[in-house]
């Protein structure tokens, strides 16, 4: 599931994404099916794309795309570049992200997964952040392969922060409430789907932390971003579930003048030598 977050502020924006991908296999056992999860910690989902220097992207959701062989997001970068992008100039940041949505449904189709109103799996969900040119604050963009793949801008005209995947302590921590709740109290009293909604929006207006995003300077979005990921990390290694958050934290900003600007990322290393 994995957890990535796009942080919206005054100075730039920050991407922040942790490195797990969980794989699931079917094993056929004494005629039943068991479901056996593999996780592995060296995924990139924090992405960077050459000759769009004002754009970065995470992904999150569905780690890989096709019924055999599977290829992450991050395995198909070379090809979104010397295909879709090849030949173009800085984009804006709506116009990158159709491109990246185009791309990615046609890998949907053309690696045989199921049409997107047969598909009952997660999304392969993109988070695009950038600046266009000339302009004083950014743009963040969510794309969701296969069921909604025109980009959909958040926060327009506005700061603020997004968080998807494995959400749930995310959730409780900054908004006060794991987002399956108002679908929990709606079954339990038979509230109408109009009081469901608007029991969620209370909630929000009195739980979520009062955080002044409009005020804060950059670093304190990149620790705020950390600090959300790393907490999901810890808490799950003391829980019963999928632990799908792990591995490095990938984070890196993009600013109007610097563009894409790595903060901390894993590298390639050899063997560590005992101490």
């Amino acid at each position: 599931m994995s957890l990535g977050i796009a942080f919206k502020g005054p100075e730039g924006i920050v991407l922040a994404a942790d490195s797990r991908v969980t794989l699931t296999t079917i094993l056929q056992q004494d005629g039943q099916q068991m479901l056996l999860p593999s996780t592995y910690d060296n995924a990139t989902k924090l992405l960077r794309i050459n000759g769009q220097p004002f754009v970065g992207v995470v992904t999150y959701g569905l780690g890989a795309i096709g019924p055999q062989e599977q290829r992450t997001a991050h395995s198909l970068i070379p090809e979104f570049e010397s295909e879709a992008l090849k030949g173009k100039s800085r984009l804006k940041v709506c116009d990158f992200s159709a491109e990246l949505s185009r791309f990615f449904m046609q890998q949907w189709a053309d690696r045989g997964m199921p049409r997107a109103e047969q598909w009952t799996g997660p999304d392969m969900l993109f988070l695009v952040a950038g600046y266009d040119e000339g302009e004083a604050y950014g743009h963040v963009f969510e794309i969701l392969i296969p069921r909604r793949p025109p980009p959909n801008e958040l926060h327009p005209g506005a700061f603020g922060i997004v968080w998807g995947g494995q959400r749930e302590i995310a959730d409780r921590i900054v908004q006060g409430f794991d987002e399956r709740l108002p679908g929990l109290v709606q079954q339990q009293l038979g509230l109408t789907n109009e009081q469901r909604d608007g029991l969620k929006e209370a909630l929000k207006s009195n739980l979520t932390l009062s955080i002044p995003y409009a005020f804060l300077p950059l670093q304190d979005c990149v620790d705020l971003a950390i600090f959300i990921v790393r907490a999901t990390m810890t808490l799950q290694t003391k829980l019963v579930g999928v632990r799908g958050v792990g591995g490095s934290i990938d984070v890196a900003t993009v600013t109007r003048m610097e563009g894409f600007k790595p903060i901390q990322e894993k590298h390639i290393a050899g063997e560590q030598p005992l101490s």
